[in-house]
């Protein structure tokens, strides 16, 4: 079990204690703290610490408990995240279930509402990713189902399938680096399951905000990651156009007062800014286009399925640019 955490505050504290709760007794809790301050210390005999001196990302910090531990499962949970008891129960049964899935996703619910925040995730045409189920009642995700690949705000990884595959990928620091191995997994076989009933409470985007210019940049960059690294040729050459619909659509939705570009302009932020971030994103995945592009080499060269296979796997677990934009 790894958890990662930047603000090191009283939400670890919670998520802790809840660990503290599980059901099953045989796991480790492994706190990656990019606080810089080494603020987290251990509180009981299950937690160890890994400090880091400054802040190494998401990806960095989950690889750093990953290798750390030699568990047949790694769970990653987000310090903002509060796991019911049957959490690890419901999971790893599941796992020990489906030996030909490598990725389990938790019912993500927010604490405020009790809706769903993630049942899995969900890509569009141009890369970007979002949660399957958002804003939508769990009852609605009451039976155990194929998904695209898991949150990594609150998941169940296969050590076998991680061995394979490799770890997340560092590049990325913050956001869609869980994308990016999910689809890495599935072009190499392994399946997602979604595990109803294995339930976290989770206090969206605690750590990095909910609209912030951060997140705007880390994720209109990462989205051109996922694409370069994991689509197929056909899927590649709509990319830039898909995401000139999908800034149309965010225009719209944000005179509208929907989705997060609305929500970006009531916290003050400006336009003009969210244009700069924009171009800013493309200049930076730009530059790093080689980078990518030998990393979708070594995909290429180790997958286990065809590209037809792969895009109907997109195919089956796809959003709308609308839809993208909306939430």
């Amino acid at each position: 079990m790894v958890v990662p955490t930047l603000a090191a505050d009283d939400a670890l504290s919670d998520c802790l204690r809840s660990l503290e709760n599980q059901t099953i007794e045989r796991f480790e809790v492994i706190v990656v703290d990019n606080s810089g301050a080494h603020r987290v210390k251990a509180g009981n005999a299950r937690v160890r610490v890994i400090g880091n001196d400054r802040n190494l990302g998401f990806g960095a910090a989950v690889n750093q408990g990953i290798r750390a531990s030699e568990a047949p499962y790694v769970a990653t949970l987000n310090d903002d995240a509060v796991a019911d008891p049957r959490w690890l129960e419901k999971l790893i049964g599941a796992a020990e279930a489906r030996p030909g899935a490598g990725m389990f996703a938790s019912e993500v619910r927010f604490a405020d509402t009790g809706m769903l925040d993630s049942a899995g995730m969900l890509i569009a045409i141009d890369g970007s990713s979002k949660q399957r189920g958002h804003l939508e009642p769990p009852a609605d995700y009451a039976t155990t189902q194929a998904a695209l690949c898991p949150s990594g705000s609150a998941a169940v990884y296969r050590r076998k399938m991680l061995d394979e595959i490799g770890l997340f990928d560092e590049d990325f620091f913050l956001y869609c680096e869980d994308t990016d191995l999910g689809l890495r997994a599935r072009w190499a076989g392994w399946e997602c399951a979604y595990v109803p009933g294995a339930v976290v409470e989770h206090r969206y985007s605690h750590s990095a905000g909910r609209a912030t210019p951060l997140k705007a940049y880390f994720v209109e960059r990462n989205r051109k990651y996922v694409a370069i690294k994991n689509f197929p040729w056909p899927n590649l050459a709509w990319v830039e156009c898909a995401a000139m619909v999908r800034y149309f659509w965010h225009a719209v939705a944000m005179i509208e007062g929907r989705g997060k570009s609305a929500e970006y302009r009531k916290a003050g932020h400006s336009v003009g800014m969210l244009i700069f971030l924009v171009f800013r994103a493309h200049f930076a995945a730009q530059l790093r286009f080689f980078r990518f592009w030998r990393k979708r080499r070594r995909i290429v060269l180790t997958r286990r399925i065809d590209s037809k296979e792969f895009r109907r796997i997109l195919a089956a677990h796809s959003i709308s640019l609308r839809r993208v934009a909306e939430l």
